[in-house]
């Protein structure tokens, strides 16, 4: 699956609404009309929602004499899943490297207190360069100056 592709499908399911339909069809198929029953939407609004599952892979439509019940695409989430774990793997060996420092630190060292920075005086010598007078030719300073 290629990224565009996996963005699609993480966009898709950004929306509420559309992952509360990939959960009631990874349950079972059901029509655009079983869909809508739960929602205060329109059946249009669920089948916009639909689309755009659709165009993501994650769902399918098929046609059963007259019932069009729509299917949830399994394999997307395998291939989801595995993208999922590439990181999971590398954010728990980092945690692992992490746990083995921390095992070989001294268990008998007294915490220090954290320190509070020391206050600046503004003295008038350390302002922000936008806060001076320049006083260049034809600056602001000379421009009440004929």
């Amino acid at each position: 699956m290629a990224d565009d592709a996996l963005s699609r499908v993480f966009s898709a399911l950004a929306d509420p609404i559309r992952r509360d339909i990939v959960a009631r069809l990874a349950v079972g198929d059901a029509t655009v009309n079983e869909l809508a029953e739960p929602y205060d939407v329109t059946v249009q609004a669920v089948s916009k929602h639909l689309k755009v599952l659709e165009e993501a892979g994650l769902v399918s439509r098929t046609r059963e004499a007259q019932r069009r019940p729509v299917h949830l695409e399994a394999e997307v989430f395998d291939l989801m899943t595995k993208w999922i774990e590439r990181y999971r793997r590398q954010a728990e060996e980092r945690y692992r490297r992490l746990d083995d420092v921390l095992r070989s630190m001294p268990d008998d060292i007294e915490p220090t207190p954290p320190t509070r920075p020391r206050e600046r005086k503004n003295d008038g010598r350390h302002r922000h360069p936008r806060d001076r007078d320049h006083r260049r030719p034809g600056g602001p300073a000379r421009a009440n100056n004929p």
